[in-house]
């Protein structure tokens, strides 16, 4: 499994960060791999919850489908497939004396034949770290 980590430190109160975040058709808005992201299932984010996502990878737009399959607390965790792969995405918000601290954690599970590939791919996913991270951090302190 690769996995992509990082912590961003908010202004933001945790309960507003969280309130953004987990409504997760936002994170085209500062996620520069997210090409689209569209809400499939009406109503407030709860577990179940699908979307429907188009990624960014090595120049190209691939399709994923996720679902909201842990939510409490300032808690996230939605499960994404794709043809070639399992994506876990976590978010994880707590209050800081300053605002916020948002953990956003990404985990690739590589579907067989391609798994050979993961350690050439894994330099790829984590250039997709550093650009989520930064636009993740302009987003938050522009609300």
């Amino acid at each position: 499994m690769i996995t992509v980590a990082g912590t961003v430190a908010s202004s933001l109160p945790a309960r507003t960060a969280f309130a953004y975040l987990s409504a997760f058709e936002h994170t085209s808005e500062w996620d520069p791999g997210t090409a689209v992201m569209d809400k499939l299932t009406e109503g407030p984010v709860a577990v179940g919850h699908r979307y429907h996502a188009e990624a960014l990878f090595r120049d190209k737009r691939q399709p994923i489908e996720y679902e909201v399959i842990e939510l409490f607390d300032n808690h996230i965790k939605l499960r994404g497939e794709h043809r070639n792969l399992v994506a876990f995405d976590s978010i994880d918000v707590r209050s800081l004396s300053s605002g916020s601290e948002v953990l956003y954690t990404a985990q690739f599970s590589i579907n067989w034949p391609y798994k050979l590939l993961q350690p050439f791919l894994k330099p790829q996913f984590m250039k997709l770290r550093d650009p989520a991270l930064n636009g993740l951090r302009q987003k938050l302190e522009s609300l």
